[in-house]
């Protein structure tokens, strides 16, 4: 039987400290939110493991959705700087477990999720954690949520072909956009800051994560 509070030291230890993760309230947060309870059953002993893993298989000519492995999750976290007083939203939450952690480090969480099921689930979860600063929503992802913004920060859980102009509105002035732009192993981690009208990019590091659902056709950002 595996004991996850082990296994959740070692994914800290083995996989998010040593690949240059030092936000404490990170390192914090990941090491106290057990992944595997925002798993379905049948994968919850692949929680800790250093990949993706599937939270809802491809259907109905939808894609499948994963959770996105640690070590890219807290490197992405990390790029988005969130302090205790911000309010982030969580572009493709899936089951929740992103915005638990964010939850963790944030004033509140918007939380924004495409299929209704799996919002409603996310928000049962989130529930029974006990995460009462997270709020689930449902609505098309590459549109977000500007009836809640403007936001301090804004993660996309997964690759993106293009950041939408209308995300980047959304944000705060000084606010942050985080985000995998990319398909395969072509994804790059970017980060977005606003000011004014103007959105600074800056590519941080290479990564290779799943697709999100709905970004194909987008606007694309305008970034100077």
């Amino acid at each position: 039987m595996i004991d996850y509070d082990i296994a959740r030291a070692n994914m800290v230890e083995s996989q998010v400290r040593p690949n240059s993760v030092t936000d404490r309230g990170l390192i914090d947060a990941m090491a106290a939110v057990p992944r595997e309870a925002f798993l379905p059953r049948a994968v919850q002993a692949l929680a800790y493991m250093d990949e993706d893993v599937t939270v809802a298989p491809a259907q109905d000519g939808q894609p499948a959705r994963y959770m996105m492995q640690p070590m890219i999750f807290a490197q992405v976290v990390q790029l988005a700087e969130i302090q205790p007083g911000d309010l982030v939203l969580d572009v493709g939450c899936g089951l929740g477990y992103s915005s638990a952690v964010l939850a963790r480090m944030a004033d509140a969480v918007v939380a924004l999720e495409c299929d209704e099921d799996m919002a409603q689930t996310a928000a049962d979860i989130l529930v029974e954690q006990s995460v009462d600063n997270a709020a689930v929503v449902t609505g098309v992802l590459s549109e977000g949520y500007p009836s809640e913004g403007p936001y301090d920060a804004i993660m996309l859980n997964g690759a993106v072909s293009e950041v939408p102009q209308a995300l980047l509105e959304q944000l705060k002035e000084g606010g942050r956009l985080v985000a995998i732009v990319g398909e395969g192993p072509l994804g790059r981690a970017r980060l977005y800051k606003r000011h004014g009208d103007v959105f600074a990019e800056k590519t941080a590091f290479d990564a290779t994560v799943a697709a999100l659902p709905g970004f194909a056709d987008t606007e694309p950002a305008f970034a100077f």
